[in-house]
């Protein structure tokens, strides 16, 4: 069966439009990207509001910004609970983020690792841990005096696209 780009996008409107006739919400915007000079710029929560991008991809790698616990529920801060809550919502925002970039987390190579408490190493690293199940990324680790939103970990991150 061959199915045309104008039939698709009839069935979408006639769907989607039916599902908002029934009080539905309207579907999340699409991912963006912008592309120039071989760089994109992945844009997967729309136009960046602070001064960085979430990822950019060169070639067939993805560089994503620094990650912290901050959960779209909580307004602006980090989730409650200590390094390993933090360490688990940091790793679902790099998940997808990762996610709305085209890449997975069995495909990051590198991680570099920013923590408030290097004390809350062992912590943090059984949580960081399950995340990688099969391949364990290259990693570097670092104190650092302050995170953004008084975060206690911070993590980021380099990815193959295929």
């Amino acid at each position: 069966m061959r199915v045309t780009t104008l039939g698709l996008m009839v069935g979408s409107v006639l769907v989607v439009g039916c599902a908002r006739g029934r009080g539905a919400p309207a579907p999340a915007p699409a991912p963006e990207s912008v592309t120039e000079n071989g760089v994109t710029w992945h844009l997967p929560y729309g136009r960046p509001t602070r001064p960085f991008s979430p990822a950019v991809q060169v070639g067939n790698l993805l560089f994503l910004a620094g990650q912290i616990g901050t959960a779209a529920n909580a307004q602006g801060s980090v989730v409650p609970g200590g390094i390993q809550a933090e360490t688990r919502q940091t790793m679902e925002n790099i998940k997808d983020v990762l996610a709305k970039s085209g890449s997975s987390l069995d495909r990051v190579v590198k991680c570099t690792v920013f923590m408030a408490d290097m004390r809350e190493w062992d912590a943090m690293n059984e949580v960081y841990a399950t995340y990688f199940p099969r391949h364990k990324p290259a990693r570097s680790a670092l104190g650092a005096n302050g995170l953004a939103l008084g975060a206690r970990v911070e993590i980021e991150c380099i990815a193959a696209v295929p």
